[in-house]
């Protein structure tokens, strides 16, 4: 079972942390937080009450949370999110931070209270779930290492506009 995903990501000049948790079959929803300096931007909650007694919930709710991360931070690459942070084409009006760094995947620690959702969805299987985008060549890895999900995730969503 996967707790979650961590992702510091910069983007115009600035760090931004995506995080995607699962609340666990108690709480059966998944959220999302996009978080910059601490505060945060936006957040999507995902209810998957409606498919719990599923024989391969695990799978589904792993997926499920994989594709709201990655939507998370498309959202964010694409500038969905720039006119609520006054971000214009130049970027930031402050300096970003000197010890800013390029998307950098952290473990999960524990879980954070949920703030107020963006947008609540049924996670039923096919329900208004966007199709995937076509998938492209895979990125290589280098000789003998294998490349993790996060690592794959961010070398897709930076690469610009080759993929569209």
């Amino acid at each position: 079972m996967v707790v979650g995903y961590n992702h510091n990501i910069k983007y115009k000049g600035e760090i931004f942390h995506v995080q995607t948790e699962d609340s666990g079959i108690n709480n059966p929803h998944i959220i999302t937080l996009l978080y910059r300096g601490g505060n945060i931007i936006a957040s999507k909650k995902t209810s998957y009450a409606d498919i719990v007694k599923m024989d391969n919930l695990n799978q589904i709710v792993e997926e499920l949370m994989k594709e709201q991360h990655k939507d998370m931070l498309r959202r964010l690459k694409n500038g969905e999110f720039d006119p609520r942070l006054g971000l214009g084409e130049e970027g930031v009006s402050e300096p970003p931070a000197p010890e800013a760094a390029e998307a950098v995947p952290e473990p999960v620690a524990e879980a954070v209270a949920p703030a107020a959702a963006e947008e609540v969805v049924p996670a039923t299987p096919g329900a208004g779930t966007p199709e995937p985008a076509p998938a492209g060549p895979a990125p290589e890895a280098p000789a003998g290492k294998k490349q993790s999900l996060d690592d794959l995730i961010f070398e897709f969503l930076s690469e610009g506009d080759e993929h569209k």
